[in-house]
């Protein structure tokens, strides 16, 4: 991490530096190895034998089969190919017309959702608790004969909150519904097991656990029904037309399974980390707010809010002189840090306006050190002195 040896970079949710040991498992398949894995001559043998290996592993590491696993161009995609794909498979095959997601979804299947209410589908947004839980009960309630899916993040990118998705999924294919789960923030980070969980779709992501962008997957439960979103091939064995990404396909794969080395014990540093940060923020502001639960939640995202109520801050402000001070953080998710609106996340757990727009999002990764945190919180104190304005 010599490039950021002057910088604090705390923003690991939004991406993460793609490790060497993946950029060397890489490199063969960008020159030496470089034939189309859908050729049948001797060339598209070489780079099909890593195609499906890769493949074998990232089903092996979240317990699904070789088969259930399809490869895109990210997260955004494989969200977007589960929830589309599912909703409209649903409604062509069985006249279901109605879906429910979480109200603190990632834009990638909030957007999607609200894209299938203009294509003649009825959309539930389930609220949530002041932590971010949804209630089952609510969740119980929203479902109707005509629900074709239901989306619940499984751990939210801006405050961590995981949900109980075994209870979710119970609740739901007890009613005979397909339940669909981001995980692009929770695989690579925490445990996640598709037969433990109950999911019959997910969305992984391999740029935030030290892998390449430009590439997701989404996992498609066998029997499951999902028309495909991109059309023009047989590659994926139909569900996604398009040349596979040999490289980036072999580093996800790198990377899927050197997250897991030692998970628990990766797991237990950022715990020992997040609470040091929270002790060093509580103990330098009484205005401060921590947004998640406390227990439910991934061990490496700490999101906090100035209450605006005890103090004035503008949201843009804070982050620009923070990134001034040397200091990588953002407000929310990286899908919408070029906007300064409220997140959504932040309001639906309760916050108001001008409190969301004040919040930070710290997350850390393998590479942050407790001297870091310090210094960052340092930081941020001179900019809340300098940014800071009496409540009106």
């Amino acid at each position: 991490m010599e490039q950021l040896s002057h910088r604090i970079y705390l923003d690991y949710c939004a991406t993460t530096p793609v490790d060497p040991a993946v950029v060397e498992a890489m490199l063969p398949y960008f020159s030496d190895s470089f034939g189309n894995a859908s050729s049948i001559h001797a060339f598209g043998r070489e780079t099909k034998i890593p195609l499906e290996e890769s493949r074998e592993k990232i089903a092996g590491v979240i317990g699904a089969k070789t088969g259930e696993i399809f490869f895109t161009s990210g997260g955004t995609e494989a969200d977007n190919h589960a929830l589309l794909g599912a909703a409209y498979a649903a409604r062509r095959v069985h006249g279901k017309n109605h879906i429910i997601v979480s109200a603190i979804e990632h834009h990638a299947v909030m957007h999607a959702a609200q894209y299938l209410r203009l294509n003649g589908f009825d959309l539930t947004v389930l609220p949530v608790d002041a932590a971010g839980k949804v209630d089952p009960q609510d969740l119980r309630s929203a479902i109707t004969p005509r629900t074709a899916i239901v989306s619940v993040i499984h751990a939210n990118n801006e405050i961590g909150t995981i949900q109980d998705i075994q209870e979710i999924a119970h609740i739901v294919h007890e009613k005979g519904v397909l339940l669909h789960s981001d995980t692009v923030q929770s695989v690579g980070k925490i445990a996640v097991d598709v037969k433990t969980l109950g999911m019959d779709l997910l969305a992984i992501s391999p740029h935030k656990f030290y892998g390449p962008k430009g590439i997701g997957a989404v996992f498609i439960r066998k029997g499951i029904e999902a028309d495909s979103l991109i059309h023009g091939g047989a590659q994926e064995r139909n569900r996604r037309a398009g040349t596979e990404n040999i490289p980036l396909i072999v580093g996800f794969a790198k990377a899927l399974e050197m997250s897991q080395v030692d998970l628990a014990v990766s797991c237990s540093r950022y715990a020992s980390l997040k609470e040091e940060l929270k002790r060093l923020i509580s103990e330098r502001f009484d205005s401060v707010l921590f947004n998640g639960h406390p227990v439910d939640a991934l061990p490496h995202i700490v999101n906090i809010s100035f209450d605006s109520g005890k103090i004035d801050l503008d949201g843009e402000a804070l982050l620009l002189n923070m990134d001034l001070g040397g200091v990588a953080v953002t407000s929310g998710s990286a899908c919408s840090s070029g906007s300064m609106e409220p997140s959504h996340v932040l309001q639906a757990i309760g916050r108001d306006t001008k409190t969301a727009r004040a919040s930070i999002r710290f997350s850390m990764g393998k590479h942050t050190t407790k001297d870091e945190l310090t210094k960052a919180v340092s930081i941020l104190e001179d900019v809340v002195r300098k940014c800071a304005a009496v409540p009106t």
